[in-house]
């Protein structure tokens, strides 16, 4: 677990701390890495977002944002 951010890249596109909190709309606060420095999870302060590197003919990633705090009425 990093509580700092460590920017990456896929073939096409550099992902930075700006980059991202821009795409998600949120402020990150952790990362998970894999074995090869590459995100699996990121939690920013409403969410945990899952990161997926998919490889077709470049490789690029998909984010999937998950409610981290959702409200129940």
């Amino acid at each position: 677990m990093l509580c700092e951010w460590r920017d990456f890249s896929t073939e096409t596109e550099t992902y930075t701390l700006e980059r991202f909190e821009s795409l998600i709309g949120d402020e990150f606060e952790a990362m998970q890495i894999d074995s090869d420095g590459f995100p699996k999870c990121i939690w920013t302060t409403n969410f945990v977002v899952l990161v997926t590197k998919r490889i077709k003919i470049l490789e690029e990633v998909d984010f999937t944002k998950i409610p981290r705090n959702p409200v129940c009425d």
